[in-house]
């Protein structure tokens, strides 16, 4: 059932390979979003460990379309194995408008950024977990959190992870934080880094979950939503130039 999903992915992940300034950092990156270790991608083309280090450090010739065509087919047909969990996750995303009410802004970043330079862009503060900093961040989505709650089912809530839970959730027009936290505590899906922005008084329940899930949390001081996403789409520029 997830055949076209799949094959969609693929294509998606061979033309950023292809057409990327550091194809090398881009295999990393999707390698990582699949949760793959370089041992376990290697064992799967049938290398050593070290011909896959090699390619994401630059330190070898940038892959060729077979090789990058087997890359492609062993994260797929690992995540296969492990109940196609990417596969899954990215087909949510396909043929399905969002509730444009609620999400105000959804991007990939080409090359991972960490929550550390997600706090200078958003002029961030941080509240919980500041020992996570260095975590890596593949996408972000903004939501406007009243219409959220009044809006959106639990399955439309999934939505706002894009195709990876490894991404900032950066929730606008909040008052004390409070339910976007529960939200995410009941969906189970944790992900990279929350950001609160507008809070009048930041709930100390939201802190405690935090702390309790181990997820980064954020308070942006932005001028306004406007200023928010702008920020956050000149990283995704930043991130297009390696």
């Amino acid at each position: 059932m997830l055949e076209e999903e799949k094959e969609v992915l693929a294509k998606r992940i061979a033309g950023e390979i292809t057409l990327s300034s550091d194809p090398g950092k881009t295999i990393r990156k999707w390698r990582e979003i699949f949760g793959i270790s370089q041992t376990e991608l290697a064992n799967k083309l049938g290398v050593s460990s070290s011909v896959i280090s090699d390619y994401e450090g630059g330190r070898r010739k940038s892959p060729g379309a077979s090789t990058i065509r087997k890359i492609v087919e062993a994260l797929l047909g690992i995540d296969e194995k492990r109940g196609s969990n990417v596969i899954r996750a990215f087909s949510r995303t396909l043929g399905r408008d969002f509730p444009t009410n609620a999400i105000l802004d959804i991007r990939e970043f080409a090359f991972p950024i960490t929550v550390k330079d997600l706090i200078e862009a958003i002029k961030g503060e941080v509240v919980a977990n500041e020992d996570l900093l260095s975590r890596k961040i593949y996408g972000y989505t903004v939501i406007d959190s009243i219409q959220a709650i009044l809006e959106m089912s639990s399955d439309e809530f999934l939505k706002l992870y894009g195709w990876t839970t490894e991404r900032a959730l950066i929730f606008a027009k909040v008052t004390t934080g409070r339910s976007p936290m529960i939200a995410i505590r009941v969906q189970g899906l944790k992900p990279a880094v929350v950001v609160l922005h507008g809070v009048k008084k930041l709930d100390k329940l939201a802190v405690k979950i935090a702390e309790r899930e181990r997820v980064p949390l954020l308070l942006s001081h932005a001028k306004d939503e406007n200023e928010l996403v702008l920020s956050l789409r000149v990283l995704v520029e930043k991130s297009e130039k390696g």
